[in-house]
């Protein structure tokens, strides 16, 4: 009786991990395509961003130092040459000037929090590719070789290079697709890391001038 069941239970595996065989082909296929369209958004990314320059925000700065309206303040930072995001965060800010001192503190570190969602947010699809690419890898790679080897011991060897073909190129997929989401996450982490340094320093300059100056 033991054994019936146990042969009953054995079969169900075998039918479930057999039955995972074509979504995960299915998955992986994915994979690779959005690791591909991912290099296509970072090459665009690339060439449309601008570069930022200190000189310019410490320009920009020591102009709104020197200004006690809010309206001009708002004024230098529409000319000025920051990225538009930097722009309308910073108006955001001046904005509030009718709140408290607390108040326009934890405003400010909202914006900064939301800007940092935001950049994490970006990355996240690639960052998941990185980490379920080889794990569905593997799975490509376990899955056929079960079959695989019960051919090999009834002596079908056509069934079994067939088995190992699938397990290989579901490996390599896997890896590729993981390796190419690795590189694209890691660049745009970089100069994430640097947008939200800058943003951090404009948007805690601003507070600062409006606190100064009592606006």
């Amino acid at each position: 009786m033991d054994i019936i069941g146990s042969g009953i239970l054995t079969g169900i595996l075998h039918a479930i991990s057999q039955s995972l065989l074509i979504p995960v082909i299915i998955i992986l296929i994915l994979f690779v395509i959005f690791a591909l369209i991912s290099v296509g958004g970072l090459i665009a990314e690339y060439t449309s961003r601008k570069k930022f320059k200190l000189e310019e925000s410490e320009s920009l700065i020591r102009s709104l130092n020197s200004l006690n309206n809010t309206n001009q303040m708002k004024e230098a930072i529409k000319e000025s040459d920051i990225n538009e995001e930097y722009k309308l965060a910073m108006i955001k800010v001046i904005n509030n000037e009718d709140f408290g001192t607390e108040t326009k503190r934890a405003f400010a570190d909202k914006i900064i929090e939301e800007e940092e969602l935001r950049m994490e947010k970006a990355v996240e699809k690639t960052d998941m590719v990185v980490r379920l690419g080889p794990t569905f890898g593997l799975m490509g790679t376990l899955i056929p070789m079960g079959p695989g080897l019960a051919a090999l011991g009834a002596g079908n060897i056509e069934l079994l290079a067939q088995a190992i073909i699938i397990a290989f190129d579901t490996t390599v997929t896997g890896l590729a697709a993981s390796a190419v989401s690795y590189v694209v996450s890691k660049l745009r982490k970089r100069w994430y890391e640097e947008d939200l340094s800058n943003f951090e320093v404009l948007i805690n300059s601003t507070l600062e001038i409006l606190e100064k100056n009592k606006l």
